[in-house]
């Protein structure tokens, strides 16, 4: 097959739910042994797509097509008969069994008349596919003893136990660190070389330049553009994502640089960081750069009493503070915006109006009854001050897009009026246009005088919005530069150990 000859294609295809068109009349083409970046902001359709493509939605109009010919998708199960099949970024796996039970579950291998399940068997192929993708896993071994990054090729291992035709790679790399990404794009081009077509979702266009051969568009609901990505930039990808020109990626804000808000001083945990000194002034963003495992989140967590057997002085204010909780950090005006959102962020069940009261219920409520007016009203602010895009404040976080959601945490914690406020990955898994509105937000928020720290590992975003950048290696700071002295390649250096 060639360019000409898609594998796998939907013309004209189109779902809709109550209130929303998800998708309008979209096509796209996959290509065997090619890797085609589907991009677009979150409520682009992309999830709808895959839903579609694997039998869990069925399209109210068009056509999807599987080597020439017209197919049905009534089931996932059909599906997977076809060889599609998707790996998300967050495939659910079962801690208690072993790799082999995770990648066969479902469609066991058996033998004889009695349909008895043939552990020998699968045990063998379970090896040979780990082998295939030159994972180092035992098929014998209960996934709750392995890595992230070795659940994830499990993940894998078990997308292509189904004889995998067309392979669709969902924000695959959001939980891995830079040698496991590597890996995952070895296994990448080992599918190519077989003749896979492959669909793969990201935000992050370094990966999308580094691994895809074609790209594909859409934006809210639409197809706007595809072609080859050797033929195409940055800037001409975020034109068709966002419709308009981004001509700056970073809206890095002049502000107005004040005293020390937070000293910290030899701040030590017996086993994730050591002897850890700086300070942060008002107006300021302090970014903390670090390969994955440098130990900053959980400073961060540290800072903001969520972590225990911490030793050291933290002063806010030229007082000292002793932070054993989240309270006592709240108290001394130090909040913290964490990276997994929807785990340690937001309540999922419970509307934005409530999500973004929850710190303050006490002071809301002082009769000891809840005044839901007053929690809607505090939400009210600080949602339409962020541009929180919802039906209503009394909408479930859970139904709100990944930007949205991190909107209303960092609402959260501004109704509280906090003097620092820390934001760790505060762009992870959202889309262009809502990483430009994340930041210029931070430039809002220096210009009122608040204090940032910001815990990044995209480069260019610490780079971009950083007065100064403090990097870590293996629980230390090792290195701390100032904004005109900015070097990627000093800065990664420094983060590798050199």
């Amino acid at each position: 097959m060639s360019d000409s000859n898609p594998l796998f294609s939907l013309r004209g295809v189109s779902k809709s739910f109550p209130g929303v068109k998800a998708l309008d009349q979209v096509q796209l083409d996959l290509y065997p042994g090619q890797v085609t970046a589907l991009i677009g902001e979150n409520g682009a359709g992309k999830s709808t797509l895959v839903k579609t493509m694997t039998g869990i939605y069925q399209p109210d109009a068009g056509e999807l097509r599987f080597r020439g010919e017209a197919i049905c998708l009534d089931t996932p199960d059909a599906a997977r008969q076809l060889g599609i099949t998707a790996i998300h970024q967050e495939t659910v796996l079962f801690d208690e069994l072993s790799v082999t039970e995770n990648i066969f579950a479902g469609h066991y291998l058996t033998k004889g008349r009695f349909k008895q399940l043939d552990w020998d068997a699968m045990h063998a192929r379970a090896g040979q596919i780990l082998q295939d993708i030159e994972a180092p896993v035992d098929p014998q071994t209960r996934l709750k003893y392995l890595s992230i990054g070795q659940r994830h090729m499990v993940a894998i291992a078990r997308a292509l136990s189904f004889d995998a035709q067309v392979v669709i790679l969902d924000e695959p790399t959001a939980a891995l660190s830079h040698h496991e990404i590597e890996e995952l794009y070895a296994i990448v081009r080992r599918l190519k070389q077989a003749g896979c077509a492959i669909m793969f979702i990201s935000h992050k266009f370094d990966e999308i330049f580094a691994i895809a051969d074609r790209y594909t568009v859409f934006r809210d609901g639409c197809y706007v553009g595809d072609g080859r990505i050797d033929e195409i930039d940055e800037a001409g990808l975020v034109t068709l994502m966002v419709g308009r020109t981004v001509e700056q990626v970073y809206p890095k804000a002049s502000a107005e640089i004040g005293d020390t808000v937070l000293q910290v001083k030899q701040l030590s945990h017996p086993t994730e960081f050591d002897d850890i000194s700086f300070e942060l002034r008002q107006g300021e963003i302090l970014g903390f750069y670090g390969l994955v495992g440098a130990g900053r989140t959980e400073l961060m967590q540290a800072l903001f009493g969520v972590s225990k057997g911490v030793q050291g002085r933290v002063e806010v204010g030229q007082q000292r503070v002793d932070i054993r909780s989240p309270a006592d950090a709240i108290k001394a005006g130090i909040v913290y915006v964490p990276e997994e959102r929807q785990a340690q962020g937001t309540v999922q069940e419970m509307s934005i109006f409530q999500n973004i009261s929850l710190p303050q219920l006490s002071q809301i409520n002082r009769s000891g009854w809840l005044n839901e007016e007053a929690e809607y009203a505090l939400a009210d602010t600080y949602a339409s001050r962020l541009q929180v895009k919802a039906p209503d404040w009394r909408e479930k976080v859970g139904n709100l897009s990944g930007g949205n959601q991190q909107k209303v945490v960092i609402g959260k914690w501004l109704a509280t009026q906090p003097r620092v406020i820390i934001l760790d990955e505060p762009t992870k898994g959202i889309d262009i246009g809502s990483k430009a509105a994340v930041h210029a937000f931070m430039s809002e928020l220096v210009q009122e005088g608040l204090a940032v720290i910001m815990v990044s590992s995209e480069l260019p975003e610490v780079m971009g919005m950083a007065d100064r950048i403090i990097i870590m290696h293996e629980g230390q700071a090792v290195s701390e530069v100032a904004r005109h002295e900015f070097s990627a390649e000093r800065i990664v250096s420094a983060a590798s150990g050199g």
